[in-house]
């Protein structure tokens, strides 16, 4: 059996979407997107990890955020925030929104969406009519959120600032979120169930073509270690075999290193041990057994790889602070509104 390391780290990583902003913006203009923590409180409270992406559906701007360099977008480009930066998005570099104490995220995220905001160096319309004909920009703003804990590899593997132009991406992505959005500002049945789903995929098909132009044996990190041809079958049997007793040396005999190569280079590309790897994704494979069915946790320690219950809520407790009992009734509790 093999399996796609990247597609199960995204389907554990309890990956869900939704496009909250709709944004025509008159120049000079400059709209700000705190951090995920802050996102996290203004808009979907109990989300752990909150990305945002901005698709250009008109006109050009700047993405930027702290320690990187202006980025130019075109019609059609997206440009990513995966690791949950501050960041702006302007008409010029260097412009930033105008200081805004409101609290219109708030106040409107529940509103249905899209939500339709006109910008002008700073928040000057939330809820305006759309699309405003006298735009010189308008803007897609789409958010995604995952979990973090007990281990995802993916995040810290991808930039800080993600920049897609329009000709990088899957043929279907701006159609589609066109005409997701459309559907939406029409207020059609269903239309933010597929602004969810939409907004997932984006994400996904952001990473795929990131991971694609990675360079084979170059590079460092979890997916640069997906790209290399020893380190990515490592891997691909780690999240195949995961409940196996593997070894260093049995590792290393099926990828056809030694066990010290492998060590040294697994660690270069996953900046972690195989084993170490192995042990929290175990305990993201057990977080997730845990929130989506009914096993008991004894049948879930057995699932991942542990010879007693006992042994498996101990690390899992170490891994997480939680107990497994206590974990699943986390993620079974309601979740506030959003």
């Amino acid at each position: 059996m093999t399996i796609d390391p990247l597609s199960d780290v995204l389907a554990s990583v309890h990956l869900r979407g939704a496009v909250f902003y709709y944004v025509s913006c008159r120049e000079p203009w400059a709209a700000e997107t705190p951090g995920s923590r802050a996102l996290a409180e203004a808009l979907l409270p109990g989300a752990e990890h909150v990305m945002a992406y901005h698709f250009i559906a008109r006109g050009d701007a700047w993405a930027a955020t702290d320690g990187q360099p202006p980025v130019r977008l075109a019609r059609g480009d997206i440009v990513m925030f995966p690791r949950g930066d501050h960041h702006v998005i302007s008409s010029a570099p260097g412009l930033h929104a105008t200081p805004d104490a409101s609290d219109w995220r708030f106040a409107t995220r529940a509103d249905p969406k899209p939500i339709v905001v006109g910008y002008h160096q700073g928040v000057l319309r939330p809820g305006a009519p759309q699309p405003a004909e006298e735009a010189s920009a308008v803007v897609v703003c789409g958010f995604v959120t995952c979990d973090l804990a007990p281990f995802n590899p993916l995040i810290a593997a991808l930039p800080r600032l993600l920049h897609l132009g329009a000709g990088a991406l899957g043929a279907w992505v701006a159609p589609m979120l066109d005409q997701a959005v459309a559907e939406s500002l029409r207020s059609r049945s269903g239309s933010a169930a597929v602004l969810e789903r939409v907004s997932e995929m984006v994400f996904v098909d952001g990473v795929r073509r990131w991971l694609e132009q990675l360079p084979e044996g170059g590079g460092s990190g979890w997916l640069a270690g997906l790209r290399d041809r020893q380190v990515g079958r490592a891997l691909a049997l780690l999240h195949a075999r995961a409940a196996e007793p593997w070894t260093l040396e049995a590792l290393g005999r099926e990828v056809g290193l030694s066990r010290s190569a492998l060590h040294e280079r697994f660690v270069r590309f996953v900046g972690m041990p195989p084993m170490q790897y192995l042990a929290g994704w175990r305990m993201q494979l057990g977080a997730r057994l845990l929130r989506g069915g009914h096993a008991t946790v004894a049948g879930i320690a057995q699932e991942v790889g542990y010879e007693s219950e006992a042994a498996f809520a101990r690390a899992f407790k170490r891994a997480t602070g939680l107990p497994p009992a206590a974990w699943r009734r986390r993620g079974t509790e309601p979740a506030l509104a959003a």
